[in-house]
């Protein structure tokens, strides 16, 4: 099975390859959940997202991304902040693509959809936002939801 493999600092990661635009989405519904997915690339917990593809903004790429992942149509509502640190790597062992981090992260609100799971995600949740601590996540998606529930004034720049 494809791997992906986060580095961050570490001298013995590979070099990065490549970097490519992606969109993470917070979507909270009316009960202040929070909806997430656990991998099924790296069995960590994270907020939906993915690659933009060309023709699409980056926030149509992130309402893609969390219908395809999680079932659950959303409409983006904000920004909380831009994840561009050149010590965090991605290493996906399909293709031997190694990313620098880039992503920015939405806020969103439910339109429509259903939970469904997919090839991505073997389980998409609604947590409250105490729960989410208990979750394994990614040194970077920790730091996300952190900057989610610390309700910034104005996006990190990072």
């Amino acid at each position: 099975m494809a791997r992906r493999i986060d580095h961050y600092d570490d001298p013995a990661a590979p070099a990065a390859n490549s970097i490519v635009p992606s969109a993470n989405v917070a979507v909270i519904d009316d009960q202040g959940q929070i909806l997430v997915i656990h991998r099924t690339d790296n069995d960590n917990w994270a907020l939906p997202g993915g690659a933009q593809d060309f023709g699409e903004s980056l926030p149509q790429c992130g309402v893609r991304e969390t219908k395809e992942e999680t079932g659950i149509d959303c409409e983006i509502t904000g920004l909380v902040g831009i994840y561009t640190d050149p010590k965090h790597l991605i290493h996906y062992t399909s293709n031997d693509e190694v990313r620098q981090e880039f992503s920015v992260l939405f806020t969103a609100r439910v339109v429509g959809g259903e939970l469904a799971a997919s090839s991505e995600s073997r389980e998409v949740l609604w947590l409250a936002p105490g729960e989410l601590a208990e979750r394994q996540m990614d040194r970077s998606m920790r730091l996300r939801v952190k900057h989610l529930l610390e309700r910034r004034p104005s996006p990190y720049l990072g």
